[in-house]
């Protein structure tokens, strides 16, 4: 997973813009899911992911996020959470699976996230979404999401994200030895 590696060692994480890069070992677990997946992919906030793509996965993914350093990608789309419904008409209901990790776990921010994820995901579509485990009452509420037993390794994010699933996965119902060891 070369891509994954060129990704981590030549892209800077911008605080600024609350941006924290997942481990290699997590961001290869979530490309094997999307691989497995099949079809088109949408990484919400997710460019690491994107980025890490293989080259077949990535022809038919979008990248949505708010940083323009990937504008020239084709597979880029600007993004801004406090517009959760300005997405292009041909992304609406257009992904068989959709990644999504916002840089805020706010309950508002999560909310227009949701819209985002209902909007492109595919009726019987994969969804995947990080945040911290406080907050599985809410994927439950705004997305009928279940906590995976996989926990993301994000190694300069002082506290620790879970994952939301909408699908069983054997892959992920197992412990990160990253984080669980």
């Amino acid at each position: 997973m070369a891509a994954c590696g060129e990704f981590l060692q030549s892209t800077r994480e911008a605080a600024d813009l609350n941006q924290y890069w997942f481990s290699q070992f997590t961001i290869e677990t979530f490309v094997a899911e999307i691989v497995d997946c099949g079809g088109r992919s949408a990484l919400v906030s997710s460019p690491s992911v994107y980025f890490s793509l293989p080259p077949q996965s990535r022809e038919v993914s979008k990248v949505l996020d708010f940083d323009r350093q990937w504008q020239d990608d084709p597979g880029y789309v600007f993004y801004d959470f406090n517009a959760p419904e300005d997405l292009p008409p041909e992304l609406l209901h257009a992904f068989d699976f959709v990644l999504v990790d916002p840089p805020f776990i706010t309950h508002d921010v999560w909310a227009k996230y949701a819209t985002t994820a209902k909007l492109l995901l595919r009726e019987g579509g994969r969804l995947l979404c990080t945040t911290i485990a406080e907050n599985a009452p809410m994927m439950q509420e705004f997305l009928g999401l279940s906590p995976a037993m996989f926990r993301p390794s994000i190694p300069n994010l002082v506290y620790q994200y879970s994952l939301y699933a909408n699908y069983a996965s054997p892959r992920l119902d197992r412990l990160n030895a990253e984080v669980d060891a």
